[in-house]
């Protein structure tokens, strides 16, 4: 097959994508699918830069752009382009191209570590190649098999009672696609005994657990048996911030789901995600999300209906 009769294809193919993903979402928003780990996205506009956290999955444009920034790095993302993310991770992310007859489309599919491990074992890939860097999120091309896949993982959301059983096999298949394609390198660190980037990942999972608990970075390097000037510097590579950074976009992101799901007040989220200090949660939280909890909630509220 030559160059341009594939890129015809994978074209095609991302068409069909947009086109069940705008089926089953027809309007703006983030949509559970009853797949598993699996979520759709639409916009109809422009959105200003927002703070999220991605997690270990896999993430497609499907129609659109977007822009994602972590630490200092700026990444443009558009249909074609697959982003593979392996430790939860908080970014800044916008929506850079959509309109009401063109709307963004999207989805992220969660990967589960441990199949990644069970398969690399069963496919002899348990082992980091040489001189390949470990790394926190990549961008790739999609593969038109894992996005043939795809298609059929969005397709099957509109089977409720099939889905527990089919979404599995395809999602085994799309892991062990992506081991064996451009991404396996990096998704082989995540299975790497006692590596550095392994024991980052055992941090996160701790700060994501106990993020409203005092901090306390020279117990939790110890606990994962570095140095603390070791720690941290690994800490920043694969994350793109400090520890106590890391902490604190947890604790925001969280009071701002609870005021967004729970309708509780700006005071009572800040007390609940580990603040002292009610001014110091406002004054952070509009660093962080460009407004304060009120009016930043109102604001959410707002374009969640357009």
């Amino acid at each position: 097959m030559d160059r341009n009769t594939q890129g015809a294809l994978e074209e095609d193919g991302i068409a069909v994508l947009a086109r069940e993903i705008g089926r089953v979402l027809p309007a703006n928003g983030d949509y559970a699918t009853p797949v598993a780990g699996l979520m759709l996205h639409r916009r109809s506009a422009p959105a200003a830069p927002m703070p999220c956290i991605y997690g270990f999955g896999l993430g497609v444009i499907a129609q659109g752009s977007k822009q994602v920034m972590l630490g200092e790095k700026v990444y443009d993302y558009t249909p074609g382009d697959a982003m593979l993310t392996t430790v939860d991770l908080p970014v800044v992310s916008n929506v850079t191209l959509a309109s009401p007859q063109t709307p963004f489309l999207g989805l992220m599919l969660s990967i589960d570590p441990s199949l990644v491990l069970q398969l690399a074992a069963d496919m002899g890939l348990d082992q980091a190649p040489q001189g390949c860097a470990a790394q926190s999120i990549a961008f790739k091309a999609l593969d038109p098999a894992v996005l043939a896949c795809l298609v059929r993982l969005v397709r099957l959301s509109g089977e409720p009672a099939l889905a527990p059983f089919l979404a599995p096999l395809v999602q085994r298949e799309i892991v062990i696609r992506l081991l064996s394609g451009p991404f396996g390198p990096l998704l082989r660190h995540v299975v790497v005994v006692g590596s550095p980037r392994q024991q980052i990942a055992k941090a996160v999972n701790w700060l994501k657990q106990h993020f409203s608990d005092t901090l306390r970075v020279d117990a939790l390097a110890a606990s994962v048996h570095m140095s603390p000037s070791t720690f941290r510097q690994h800490f920043r590579n694969v994350t793109g911030m400090s520890p106590l950074q890391y902490q604190k976009q947890l604790r925001l992101q969280e009071a701002r789901q609870l005021m967004l799901s729970q309708d509780i007040d700006a005071g009572s989220a800040g007390v609940r995600v580990g603040y002292d200090s009610a001014s110091q949660f406002s004054r952070e939280y509009a660093r962080l999300f460009g407004a304060p909890p009120l009016r930043d909630i109102q604001r959410m509220r707002v374009e969640n209906l357009i």
